[in-house]
């Protein structure tokens, strides 16, 4: 299977984890992720159906859009690539109308337009709900027609909903497998760049994710991985899981000499294993 890359631009995206995760993957017949982003595990695995969701209704509005209307959406969010609106004052101007638009079409293309001419790909929201990323100055942002064809197609054999994890969890069915890209653990208190919702994502969240995995791999029978930065927390948090550090290359910078090396936690909890301990 050749490895497909995600039509936006995500800060922690999985394409360059996608070997490692899928190697930990188990079988199934359902693939869910509550924490879906730009999609690079749906887009690089191949399972019967996918039940997708995510917290951020933009990201969600403009899936469905494209599996329901790929011919529209497509021809009209290529109109916002062209040289004018690859202005600093023209970007603002698009970025507010993003914020005030009640056109779902319209916000979801000028969602697209924002991931790809915005500073580093990042989705950020301020208190209020508004969309605050800076201007990317970039050369020429790449319009990614192929990769939002390759999605629309594949999206035929998913769900897409709006929802919390807790919600997603509550849904789960023994046929299903778990894939969970939380928003992650600071590296330092300094380091939490980005507020991914308005409300962010809390501590006490982080450890309600770890103890849903926990409980559904023992009482439903439910596989559940999750990735997240490798920390005192998290190594805490997934102690009951199996544990997998990687080292791979993260930041966000523009200048690729200043990416550093960074250690990822991959957490695995097996019904089979946690079972056999539980007894």
């Amino acid at each position: 299977m050749k490895k497909q890359r995600a039509f936006l631009k995500w800060a922690g995206g999985k394409y360059s984890l996608i070997e490692s995760i899928t190697e930990f993957l188990p079988t199934g017949n359902v693939l869910v992720e509550p924490f879906v982003g730009a999609g690079s595990v749906f887009l690089n695995t191949d399972y019967d159906a996918y039940l997708l969701a995510d917290i951020n209704p933009d990201l969600i509005a403009l899936y469905n859009l494209l599996k329901t209307e790929p011919d529209a959406f497509i021809c009209l969010a290529k109109t916002l690539f062209c040289e004018e609106n690859n202005q600093r004052e023209r970007y603002f101007q698009l970025r507010d109308e993003f914020n005030h638009t009640r056109d779902v079409q319209w916000r979801a293309a000028l969602f697209l337009y924002l991931n790809r001419h915005g500073y580093n790909g990042l989705c950020r929201y301020n208190r209020k709900g508004g969309f605050n990323v800076p201007f990317g100055r970039y050369k020429k942002p790449y319009f990614p027609e192929a990769e939002l064809w390759f999605f629309a197609e594949k999206a035929q054999k998913a769900t897409f909903v709006c929802q919390s994890f807790i919600e997603t969890f509550a849904m789960l069915e023994q046929d299903h497998v778990v894939y969970c890209d939380p928003p992650y653990v600071p590296l330092s208190p300094s380091a939490s760049f980005t507020s991914y919702a308005a409300k962010g994502f809390s501590e006490n969240e982080q450890r309600h994710l770890a103890e849903l995995a926990w409980q559904t791999a023992v009482e439903k029978r439910v596989p559940v991985l999750i990735s997240n930065h490798a920390t005192d927390l998290t190594y805490d948090l997934y102690q009951h899981a199996v544990l997998q550090e990687l080292q791979v290359k993260r930041t966000i910078s523009r200048a690729g000499h200043t990416r550093q090396r960074v250690a990822e936690l991959i957490a695995r909890y097996e019904p089979h294993r946690l079972a056999r301990k539980a007894g």
